[in-house]
């Protein structure tokens, strides 16, 4: 019987105490925390792998508007594949443009925040910088920038009384 590597022990620990932490498998099994963290990230790699495939190995197409998937038909041996799409692992790209991931965190972007609440300029980019402050640059700065658009708000609301 041939011994078990390292990594297929960690794998497998891992498999049956998904909660473990990582530190804790690192300690048991006398390896470093990046190698845990590098064997964790191999295996949600292969894991999404298997969800994009039906049980008969074709891969799936995951349609962006439902749930829906379909299989890819197999192409006769003779053919040749061309790309037609790329398939994401459901993993979201940061897109700096579109969606920052500073905007995002707590499940909610920050300009639907401020859209659903009909918030003007200011106060807009009051939350907008509060709610990245940690997130993005310097905390203290995002802070004082916060309390700029704050008090141009107040000063504001006092001279249309």
């Amino acid at each position: 019987m041939a011994k078990k590597s390292n990594a297929a022990k960690i794998r497998a620990h891992m498999m049956t105490h998904p909660d473990a932490k990582p530190a804790d498998v690192a300690a048991k099994f006398k390896a470093s925390l990046a190698y845990v963290y590098v064997i964790r990230s191999q295996m949600k790699k292969a894991e999404a792998t298997r969800k994009f495939r039906h049980p008969d190995g074709t891969p799936k197409i995951r349609m962006q508007s439902s749930e829906t998937v379909l299989p890819v038909p197999r192409a006769p041996a003779d053919e040749e594949w061309k790309t037609v799409a790329v398939v994401s692992s459901g993993t979201p790209i940061n897109d700096m443009v579109n969606h920052p991931a500073h905007y995002k965190a707590g499940g909610i972007e920050t300009i639907d925040f401020i859209e659903a609440k009909k918030l003007n300029y200011h106060l807009g980019n009051v939350v907008k910088y509060i709610t990245r402050a940690d997130l993005k640059g310097e905390r203290l700065e995002n802070l004082k920038k916060a309390k700029w658009y704050l008090d141009r708000e107040i000063e504001s609301s006092q001279t249309t009384r």
